[in-house]
């Protein structure tokens, strides 16, 4: 039986980054996705245009939280005076 050793240097691509919202600092797993911090936080593609409108690198997984509870809010402010608007 042969036990190969994948060299995670080549595979894996981890990258420590800054957040630039908080610049709190956090691991980036472009090369194993599944398991990187921003796989926690599920977005629409609404959602995400919002955040990559604002923002050109990854943000930790707090401040996506963070920003698609503000997409949100701005978008029932806005249903709300649409709606208020139409009485």
């Amino acid at each position: 039986m042969q036990v190969y050793i994948l060299n995670c240097s080549v595979m894996c691509k981890h990258e420590e980054k800054s957040c630039p919202r908080c610049k709190a600092v956090f691991e980036c797993k472009t090369g194993d996705i599944a398991h990187c911090q921003c796989s926690s936080v599920q977005l629409n593609e609404e959602e995400s245009r919002f955040i990559a409108s604002q923002f050109t690198d990854c943000l930790c997984a707090a401040c996506m939280k963070t920003m698609k509870s503000e997409y949100n809010i701005l978008q029932r402010q806005l249903q709300l005076k649409v709606f208020m608007q139409g009485r």
